[in-house]
């Protein structure tokens, strides 16, 4: 870690929160929408996904469309209850490092995320401690309320914009080795941990 370092992003999806795309698979085949299989990227969504992702269409709207892509009348919760067993958990130990991290940085989260996981992650798993997601950063980007997308280099030119940071003074983690390249090419430091590594260490 370079000593220069003032301020950290961090990505949400495999970085904080681990994922699991075959438990999402199946729970979307439960209720009948095989079609989901083809539209699922541990990285980058497709179809539908992505235009949720990117904030092109509303929840309301995703759900009717992937109700006329499976050709089923599944109700709004079983799609969000499906849509959400993508999102496993996120360790009590990141959420502690993020609270003493943001004693020493200034600390931002930028993810490439959507209206039904945000709103599950905040209920679920940033309450820790009675907190909110607030609580554990100085800011919040996402891809849906920015209609932007990692690895677009519009988006992280979007955040140096809005907080004023430097990018030689910022240090980006995603699980995403494309997502590093553009932010190397703007000028962020950058590491790329493994899935479900605790990626901690870089700071010690």
């Amino acid at each position: 870690m370079n000593d220069n370092i003032k301020n950290l992003i961090i990505d949400f999806g495999g970085v904080l929160v681990d994922l699991d795309r075959s438990r999402c698979i199946n729970s979307f085949k439960k209720i009948g929408a095989d079609c989901i299989e083809e539209m699922l990227n541990p990285y980058y969504q497709l179809g539908l996904l992505k235009d949720l992702e990117n904030g092109d269409i509303t929840t309301d709207i995703f759900h009717e469309e992937l109700r006329k892509a499976a050709g089923k009348d599944i109700t709004d919760s079983q799609i969000d209850d499906a849509w959400n067993s993508f999102l496993v958990s996120v360790p009590s130990y990141k959420l502690d490092l993020l609270l003493s991290l943001r004693e020493r940085y200034s600390v931002y989260l930028l993810s490439n995320t959507n209206q039904i996981h945000w709103e599950m992650s905040c209920e679920r798993f940033f309450s820790y401690k009675n907190l909110t997601a607030e609580d554990f950063f100085e800011k919040i980007f996402l891809s849906y309320q920015l209609h932007q997308l990692k690895p677009s280099k519009e988006i992280f030119q979007t955040v140096l914009l809005e907080t004023g940071i430097r990018a030689e003074e910022t240090f980006f983690i995603d699980d995403s080795a494309v997502n590093c390249k553009t932010a190397e090419l703007l000028g962020i430091h950058t590491y790329t941990p493994k899935d479900q590594e605790d990626w901690g260490h870089i700071f010690k």
